[in-house]
């Protein structure tokens, strides 16, 4: 990145139009910033914030349970307070919460902040939750590979038996109908009212989701070596930082990774430590191996949208330098016809 088409970008907020002009009115322009886990989305949402006059919207499906702060890579005190956030910190881990929820809280969100005339900015890492907030779930939702893996694990202890049962709890329509010796259909049953919050059988009668905006897509793109390098880093830091004793106060509050907001990376291998299922050794080469696997995830799932313009990252472009070429970007996008 050449550091002279960054001198432009010193401008404010009101500089920006949130509609295009047209004879008819526009739909508002909002920023959408996504990436792979550690690419630097958190302080690059910061600084655009500042810039944009923006508020950020996080679509990470973890940052919005309270406790879970050094495993989720939460914003900072501190960066919070520079700029609001929403949907971080707003739940307990028992609480549940989804994409489809996700989505529908978030546009009321993003109309509020439009109504006071500032930015909305989206920043998130978790595909599913952005695609609900930005798209809808009229087609249903995507997979979830970590609660397919759970629910292969249950299939192959416990039978089909508890799965029907627990189908049959939230979906019985879908329960009804699905072939019991077919159990990957339970299971992706299962999975869509896990992830959108309603029952596989009533999508097919919902109407297609109202947009009232335009979402304008940046992501964060790092060679592959470099960013699991920068992964790796994290995790370590992450454990030096008091992983571990996230955990063990996780469960003193009666919490453990039978929970979905827990049985997730970094915190599934810290529970296994803690209960001696593996070594410490393992535990770190575990969650460095499942946060670069990920990350591999991540990446597969926002190649797959044509809308997301891409910033070649690399550790010598700064935070500011990035914001500022992003901020430009959009400026550009928001004025165009």
């Amino acid at each position: 990145m050449g550091q002279a088409s960054y001198q432009l970008a010193a401008f404010h907020a009101s500089d920006i139009p949130l509609e295009t002009s047209s004879p008819h009115k526009a739909k508002p322009k909002i920023l959408v910033l996504v990436g792979p886990t550690c690419s630097g989305k958190t302080g690059i949402s910061i600084e655009l914030a500042l810039r944009l006059n923006g508020e950020i919207i996080s679509a990470d499906s973890r940052q919005v349970f309270k406790c879970l702060d050094i495993g989720t890579a939460k914003p900072s005190s501190l960066q919070q307070k520079m700029v609001k956030h929403h949907f971080v910190d707003e739940l307990l881990p028992d609480q549940n919460f989804n994409a489809g929820e996700f989505g529908e809280r978030g546009r009321e969100v993003i109309d509020r902040i439009l109504q006071r005339h500032r930015l909305p900015i989206v920043v998130g890492g978790s595909g599913l939750y952005v695609r609900s907030l930005i798209d809808g779930f009229f087609e249903g939702p995507g997979a979830d590979a970590e609660f397919r893996e759970v629910k292969e694990k249950q299939l192959k202890s416990s039978g089909i038996g508890p799965l029907l049962e627990e189908l049959r709890q939230v979906d019985p329509k879908s329960a009804a109908v699905i072939d019991p010796t077919k159990p990957r259909r339970v299971i992706r049953a299962l999975e869509v009212y896990q992830l959108a919050g309603r029952p596989l059988s009533s999508l097919h009668h919902e109407k297609k989701v109202r947009i009232d905006f335009h979402p304008v897509f940046f992501g964060l793109e790092w060679r592959r070596e470099a960013l699991y390098k920068r992964i790796e880093m994290r995790c370590e830091e992450m454990v030096t930082a008091g992983l571990l004793f996230e955990v063990e106060q996780l469960e003193q509050m009666g919490y453990d990774d039978s929970l979905n907001a827990l049985n997730t990376v970094g915190y599934a291998e810290a529970f296994a430590y803690r209960r001696g299922t593996i070594s410490y050794d393992e535990f770190v080469r575990l969650f460095k191996q499942n946060s670069r696997r990920y990350a591999k995830r991540q990446m597969t799932w926002f190649r797959r949208d044509a809308r997301i313009e891409w910033i070649s990252m690399s550790e010598q472009a700064t935070t500011a330098i990035v914001a500022a070429d992003i901020a430009l970007r959009f400026s550009e996008r928001s004025v165009a016809r």
